[in-house]
């Protein structure tokens, strides 16, 4: 019994460090659910690869005229790597979220490796999906699309 408040313990501890970490533009942040199933989304998307990592690969698909869910993580240190992502996503009308960890987001998108930003898309960039699956993931999509857009309207 002692065990299981320890874990408790700590996993809250975790929990607070990352809201301490967090830049103060992150906003809209994602709460506990929103980022649950905003995570999900962006491990299911690595899964039918239709996932941009990294804001190199962020920047080039919303300048060429992609759309998508735009994920950021809200603990980047310096801050100034992703200040100007926001912009883009508001200029092209793509909706975006931060999240509170980096680490997080890396692991929900397939990769080791810290990240900064995702851009999750509909359609996967080379060859198709099946249908089922593209429906699936296109669900999810709007559902957290929608959840976001309520986030925002009641921010501004």
């Amino acid at each position: 019994m002692g065990s299981d408040s320890e874990a408790e313990r700590s996993q809250k501890e975790k929990e607070k460090k990352k809201m301490l970490a967090l830049a103060p533009i992150a906003k809209p942040l994602a709460g506990k659910k929103l980022g649950k199933r905003t995570l999900k989304l962006v491990r299911r998307a690595a899964e039918d690869k239709c996932l941009k990592r990294g804001v190199k690969e962020v920047v080039k698909s919303i300048r060429r005229g992609h759309k998508g869910l735009c994920v950021i993580a809200g603990n980047i240190s310096p801050i100034d790597v992703i200040t100007h992502v926001p912009i883009l996503c508001e200029e092209s009308d793509i909706p975006y979220v931060y999240v509170p960890s980096k680490e997080d987001l890396a692991n929900a998108g397939a990769t080791k490796r810290p990240t900064c930003c995702v851009l999750v898309q509909t359609k996967p960039t080379k060859g198709e999906l099946s249908a089922e699956k593209q429906d699936k993931l296109k669900a999810d999509y709007d559902q957290v699309v929608n959840d976001i857009s309520e986030l925002t309207s009641s921010l501004f």
